[in-house]
């Protein structure tokens, strides 16, 4: 069933049916919508599903149904109950279309169009505010929901947008409640941020708002801690975290991987005053402060799996070229899995653009294994193994230290 014809079921029985949202602020963006949501007006939640008895009945705070893979939500009223994103009651009968938008977030995001008439609902300036490339929150109602802080660093990162002074002033209002949002949204906001063309703004936002540190005090660990000047005139640590970022998110449209550069250095946070500006073992010491960052954003496991190859690995990925050959094999085949990851962190911090092995890896790795190699018993493979892939890199000549 096409939207049209919804619509115009809709509009039979008495209401209306418009787009919102996301799908708007894309349209007029000239950008290609993820996904197309509904608001319906004018109509009970009884109504709408005898008219549409297939529409599946979801959402555990307000009423949304699934129809052909679209969602189509009430037009609701809000009312503020308990601290936290999910701290609200809602009303859904006779709310029009202009005060369903007036609780919507930024005014890019509370644009309505009528999907008979193709009228624009634009009451709040979105249309300006994406030609001024401006975030503005809609209205007095946004400071209600503090996740708002997190989506509004994300567009603007994203977007390339400028959050406007009075609705700066509104997110950091807000930090007080930061703490009460789960994992899992603080989390969907991050990937967002880190999907940026730049996502270094993303923190550069927060740091901004002065509340970084709610659900990311390691990365605010490393504003300020100082690094030996005649390797990295860039300045502290995080503005060094931030530059191979935003390196890695040239290389690599990858959010994990990007999370990965990141957090290479978050050991450096913790390093004793006393042995600044140098960093020993950070690598090593890396591994508790980004366990607790994990456990705080609740990480996937695969995320945890490859950033802990990153944070202990990348010194040595950084100086592949200038290890022996011994060394570099053992490497290859500590890391066989993450070599495409590890050489994207070390080109961003070692500022070697040549650096060069996940080939040379592959090429390793399928050429002497156990299918090719006849091991006499399986004791010492492992020592057989790594003494012919020595001597496998020997005989391609690379140089070696």
């Amino acid at each position: 069933m096409e939207h049209i014809e919804i619509a115009k079921r809709i509009a039979d029985a008495g209401g209306a049916l418009y787009y919102v949202g996301g799908c708007v602020r894309d349209k007029f963006m000239k950008k290609e919508p993820k996904d197309i949501d509904f608001c319906v007006t004018g109509l009970s939640i009884e109504t709408f599903s005898a008219l549409f008895p297939k529409a599946f009945l979801k959402g555990n705070f307000f009423p949304v149904f699934q129809l052909n893979g679209n969602d189509f939500a009430f037009a609701r009223k809000e009312t503020k109950t308990a601290l936290g994103h999910t701290g609200f009651s809602s009303v859904t009968e006779n709310v029009s279309i202009e005060e369903d938008l007036k609780r919507r977030d930024f005014t890019i995001n509370s644009m309505a169009i009528n999907v008979l008439t193709n009228e624009i609902i634009d009451i709040f300036g979105g249309l300006h505010d994406i030609k001024e490339k401006l975030i503005r929150a809609t209205s007095s109602a946004f400071s209600e929901d503090p996740l708002r802080v997190y989506r509004g660093a994300q567009f603007a990162a994203r977007f390339g947008f400028t959050i406007e002074p009075a609705t700066k002033t509104l997110m950091k209002s807000m930090k007080h409640e930061l703490s009460t949002l789960s994992a899992e949204r603080v989390f969907e906001e991050l990937k967002k941020g880190l999907s940026a063309e730049k996502p270094s703004e993303f923190f550069h936002i927060l740091r901004e708002l002065d509340v970084l540190d709610i659900h990311f005090q390691e990365i605010q660990d490393l504003i300020g801690v100082i690094q030996p000047i005649e390797y990295h005139p860039e300045g502290d640590v995080y503005n060094h975290v931030m530059i191979v970022l935003d390196k890695v998110a040239e290389m690599t449209d990858d959010i994990t991987i990007r999370f990965s550069g990141l957090v290479h250095d978050i050991g450096k946070g913790g390093t004793p005053k006393h042995i600044l500006p140098h960093h020993y073992n950070h690598d090593a010491n890396g591994i508790k402060p980004f366990n607790e960052l994990s456990h705080r954003l609740n990480l996937p496991n695969h995320w945890k799996k490859l950033c802990k190859v990153i944070i202990t690995e990348h010194m040595r990925a950084g100086f592949f070229d200038k290890m022996s050959v011994g060394k570099q094999v053992s490497f290859l085949e500590r890391n066989y899995h993450f070599l495409k990851e590890l050489e994207i962190i070390a080109k961003a911090d070692s500022k070697n653009p040549s650096l060069s092995f996940q080939k040379l890896g592959n090429e390793l790795m399928q050429n002497v294994n156990g299918k090719t190699i006849k091991l006499p018993n399986r004791e010492n493979a492992k020592e057989i193994l790594h003494s012919k892939r020595v001597e496998y890199l020997k005989r391609k000549g690379l140089p070696t230290t």
